[in-house]
């Protein structure tokens, strides 16, 4: 199952935002779930983009830190993708994910195992 994080609800501000994700992969890894899906938009309409840029930067130093796995753009999330064939393969139930092969620079995945 992919998990569907939504900061485009309610006040997200960059800190609110950062601080939603860290729980929910605390959560999720705690539940066993392969990956996250966060919707952040990508700046067209607003603070988005602020999110998505400073998410980025966080996922890397989490990366680094060993506290996940990988991240990457929706614009990646396709069947064709190496990084996201690893988690479509680990749990199938993914593959009716929405955004699969849509190119949504708005979302970032985040593989946890």
């Amino acid at each position: 199952m992919l998990r569907l994080i939504n900061l485009k609800e309610g006040e997200h501000n960059v800190e609110s935002a950062i601080a939603t994700v860290e729980i929910e992969i605390e959560n999720a890894k705690r539940e066993g779930l392969v990956a996250l899906k966060i919707l952040h938009g990508y700046g067209s309409h607003g603070k988005g983009g602020a999110i998505m840029l400073q998410l980025r930067k966080v996922l890397l130093m989490w990366k680094k830190q060993g506290f996940i796995v990988d991240y990457f753009g929706g614009d990646k999330w396709s069947l064709f993708n190496k990084q996201s064939q690893e988690i479509l393969n680990a749990d199938k139930s993914i593959y009716g994910d929405c955004d699969i092969d849509h190119g949504n620079p708005g979302i970032t995945i985040i593989k946890l195992f």
